[in-house]
């Protein structure tokens, strides 16, 4: 397992110890199951707003249902 340090706002630390002293779990149990609930959410958030500046610069196209299915004979 790796270690990460990081700076967080006092009153953000402040609620994390609040909340392990009351539940008796750690700190680093929270930020970790913080970072597994929300890290896909965020990868497929700046991923497709990657895809989408690709499409806008003009570097990707959009390919419609019908242009893969008659390039791919999927018609019917």
């Amino acid at each position: 397992m790796t270690t990460l340090n990081l700076r967080i706002p006092d009153e953000l630390f402040g609620r994390l110890t609040h909340l392990a002293e009351v539940t008796g779990r750690t700190k680093s149990y929270y930020v970790r199951k913080a970072l597994e609930e929300r890290l896909d959410e965020l990868e497929d958030f700046y991923l497709a707003m990657q895809s989408l500046e690709k499409v806008r610069s003009g570097s990707s196209k959009i390919w419609s249902q019908s242009d893969i299915e008659s390039d791919r004979d999927l018609e019917d």
